[in-house]
């Protein structure tokens, strides 16, 4: 067991968990462990134990965990969270965490990589004229080969 260094927590993380969409019943959980049990990602990566950061999370572990690789292992199958006796929603909170992470300046490097090939591209993956041509001989109509869109809403 380890212990907790309280000068190094944040008592007001889960109140800003609580407060953003997803995050409301945090507090609700009572550690039955029943998203645990019910993850994919947990049975074959002891690493990932959705129990384990909710309850980091309600004790202030805020940069323990946005500093973390396993926030990045939630696969986002929602296991967890349709099984949750208490109705915390453990997948959206998940995603919050990400994106507490990446505000925080902490994200794997592929994820870095994948963003800025979205802000760059509009997309992961590039459609050029060689897809459409694809498209075409199986009847599907052509795709647009920018994404302008998708560009600005990272400007």
């Amino acid at each position: 067991m380890t212990e907790i260094d309280v000068n190094k927590t944040d008592p007001y993380f889960a109140r800003d968990i609580m407060n953003q969409p997803g995050g409301e019943k945090i507090w609700a959980c009572f550690s039955c462990r029943t998203c645990t049990a019910s993850c994919p990602i947990a049975a074959v990566n002891h690493t990932f134990n959705p129990a384990r950061i909710i309850r980091m999370a309600l004790y202030g572990l805020k940069q323990d965990i946005l500093k973390s690789d396993f926030i990045w292992f939630c696969s986002n199958c929602y296991a967890c969270q349709e099984r949750c006796p208490q109705g915390v929603r453990i997948t959206d909170i998940m995603t919050l965490l990400k994106n507490m992470a990446i505000q925080a300046g902490y994200m794997p490097s592929g994820i870095k990589s994948q963003m800025d090939i979205i802000k760059g591209e509009g997309r992961i993956y590039p459609i050029d004229d060689f897809d459409n041509k694809k498209r075409a001989k199986a009847g599907l109509p052509p795709l647009p080969t920018s994404c302008e869109v998708v560009k600005a809403l990272f400007s």
